[in-house]
């Protein structure tokens, strides 16, 4: 029998986080379902994260009650899981709560059987009733006297939940659409038909930031001459930009925004967002040349390297949204607090600025600051902006999550690698190269990976799909901005594992989340919908396109034919549910186009490299080195000694160019 608070020796600090609590959490291991079977109890699973804030309040409000512990350890075994070392726990049982309430979220509370079958699922509970909703004590005496008095009933509701689970676990029907430009015209129009022309953004409150969706809008722009998708792009990029969800004064982006303008974040700063927009503003950068979105790129790679690098050269998950238990403490002021900051001139032209006055944008009078114009004296705004920030680092800090997480790292390698490229920020390369050095030596062992780290400690969690997809991206795009063959081959490693642990056997295209040879679960997750983060369906799609182009023929082949059958099955979710699948409308543009291939034959220093990187449409694969070091640059010279840029479409390639204009035509014919 397991007795005790087992969380103290966690790799998750949100699991950690609980290792004082009264109640005698375990992890999720065999044995500690094991012991649910012997103590003849059900489980009491609890999913969260540590950037979660009503986590937070269940956490203080119930799982630090000596009384409601007591009730917890007498009837259940209780186990905690970071959703985002355990995605795959979280999906499944995610999937219950949703079929049970209609609905989800964080913390979700599930009370299952021993054999992990979920019976009663939900979210938060208060420590009291409210408004129709039992007490978290009451909800315990219940589902134990249920267990104890009608067992029939509850492994009646568990067969037929975990049965539901598993006909809803197959994979998306497939569509006889091809994906072709027809089709993604109409997903764009059925996605602009959802933009809030007002405010920016899609939908109405609570917005979140369409990172991965916004990039698919951005390259339809680039690949169509679209006015109307560049214009929806800019109006959420500037809006997000100037609102409170973006940090006016230290950079990076909230979680969300709870109101429909952009004002008030959640105030919890996660990498996989961040990492996103920064490549969503890189990219908007180079097509448009606009100074706010050059500023945001800069500014949330700044934020990123500065705040979420940790001391091993990768990336931390997350900045808690409180501070000391209370929201927006690090963040929010008063106009007198500015004053106080700055003196009364500058305090009150920084209030008027900023948006501050003694009504308040958020709690008690205080406001998130935000930047609906900039203003005429820049060199005073960073003055200001400069001192501020010196005082709010004086304030308590919002903790943070330093757990290192396989995918959300690649995510962040490959945004800094194409940003950096594009925008000329070879000090943003490096850090990328840093990182995705430090994650191969780390969570990756003979081809397969485990999920996070935190500090020297490896988790025991392996790696799901997304995990594999994003770092194959990431490699793929340093190999590009390094030319360093050595990240074309990690990316080859990570390929072929995926492919054989992860791809569905009786249909091509189709991919499981969790390996072949993972922990067996009540039903094997497989979500290609793109969420916050994009799926690991398109995500493994968006690498086998690119590998494709990047690896000698043997390879690059049967990638490409993955990746072809991928984007078809595909077709549906951009036919019917164009807004879950902003990052599959990034893929599937990117391939329509050509895919387009950039290869730049050179013995040294490149202009075309540069004109290339800057200037190609996203999605674009581009290599520059000598003839043949590199497989697209095999039987590839230069030309009357001069360096040439071979640009292809798909199997079409273009003549050689040797001018600026000339590759630029290229670029954009």
């Amino acid at each position: 029998m397991l007795d005790g608070n087992a969380l103290g020796t966690a790799t998750s600090p949100y699991l950690r986080q609980h290792a004082d609590n009264p109640v005698h959490w375990q992890q999720w291991t065999p044995e500690t379902l094991e012991s649910a079977r012997d103590r003849d109890v059900p489980i009491l699973l609890s999913i969260g994260y540590s950037a979660c804030h009503w986590c937070h309040v269940m956490a203080h409000e119930s799982f630090e009650d000596d009384a409601t512990a007591a009730l917890m350890n007498a009837s259940f075994v209780c186990i905690k899981v970071d959703r985002e070392e355990r995605p795959d726990l979280d999906a499944v049982y995610m999937n219950a709560t949703v079929a049970m309430t209609g609905q989800g979220g964080w913390p979700m509370t599930c009370f299952l059987t021993p054999d992990g079958e979920p019976f009663y699922c939900g979210t938060y509970y208060p420590p009291r009733p409210r408004a129709g909703t039992p007490s978290f004590p009451q909800l315990l005496e219940a589902i134990a006297d249920t267990w104890a008095t009608r067992r029939t009933e509850v492994f009646d509701a568990s067969a037929a939940i975990t049965e539901a689970m598993r006909e809803n676990s197959g994979r998306i029907p497939t569509s006889d659409r091809p994906v072709d430009s027809d089709l993604l015209a109409e997903a764009v129009a059925s996605v602009l038909g959802d933009e809030d022309v007002d405010f920016g953004g899609f939908g109405g409150a609570p917005k979140f930031p369409p990172g991965a969706l916004l990039e698919g809008l951005l390259r339809h722009h680039e690949r169509t001459g679209s006015a109307a998708a560049l214009a929806a792009v800019q109006r959420t990029a500037a809006a997000m930009a100037r609102g409170g969800i973006y940090d006016q004064i230290g950079g990076g982006f909230a979680r969300y925004s709870v109101d429909a303008e952009w004002i008030v974040p959640h105030f919890e700063k996660m990498l996989y967002d961040n990492a996103l927009l920064l490549r969503l503003y890189g990219h908007l950068a180079r097509v448009t040349s606009d100074p706010l979105a050059t500023r945001i790129a800069d500014a949330t790679a700044h934020f990123m390297l500065r705040e979420l690098r940790t001391d091993t050269g990768c990336f931390a998950s997350a900045l808690d949204a409180d501070t000391e238990g209370v929201e927006g403490l690090t963040y929010a002021w008063t106009p007198e607090q500015l004053v106080d900051v700055l003196g009364f001139e500058d305090g009150v032209w920084a209030a008027g600025l900023f948006g501050v006055d003694t009504s308040g944008t958020f709690e008690a009078g205080m406001s998130v600051l935000q930047l609906p114009e900039d203003p005429e004296d820049f060199g005073r705004y960073t003055a200001v902006t400069q001192k501020l920030m010196d005082a709010r680092n004086q304030r308590p800090q919002p903790g943070r999550d330093d757990k290192v997480v396989t995918a959300w790292n690649g995510l962040a390698i490959t945004a800094l690698a194409e940003a950096g490229a594009g925008l000329g920020r070879p000090d943003w390369i490096d850090a990328a190269v840093e990182c995705g050095e430090q994650i191969f030596a780390r969570h990756e062992e003979n081809g397969r990976l485990r999920r996070a780290s935190l500090g020297s400690h490896v988790g025991d969690a392996t790696g799901v799909l997304e995990d594999y997809a994003c770092l194959a991206v990431a490699s793929l795009s340093l190999f590009q901005a390094t030319g360093d063959l050595v990240w074309s081959g990690r990316a080859r490693v990570l390929l072929d594992a995926a492919i054989e642990h992860f791809a569905d056997a009786d249909h091509r295209g189709s991919w499981f989340d969790t390996a072949d040879d993972a922990e067996t679960l009540v039903t094997r997750p497989r979500d290609p919908l793109d969420n916050a983060t994009p799926s690991g369906a398109s995500t493994i799609t968006e690498a086998l396109l690119i590998a494709e182009a990047l690896m000698a023929p043997d390879a690059g082949t049967r990638y490409g034919e993955l990746a072809s059958a991928g984007l078809a099955g595909a077709a549906l979710v951009l036919e019917r549910a164009p807004r879950s699948g902003g990052h599959w409308l990034a893929v599937a543009e990117a391939s329509v186009r050509g895919p387009l291939q950039v290869a730049i034959s050179t013995d040294g220093d490149s202009r075309l490299l540069r004109i290339a990187r800057a200037h190609a449409p996203g999605g674009t694969t581009i290599v520059a080195g000598a003839v043949d070091s590199s497989p697209l640059l095999s039987d590839r010279p230069t030309v009357d000694g001069q360096e040439a840029a071979y640009v292809c479409r798909g199997f079409v390639c273009d003549r050689p160019v040797t001018t600026e204009q000339d590759l630029l035509r290229a670029l954009h014919r």
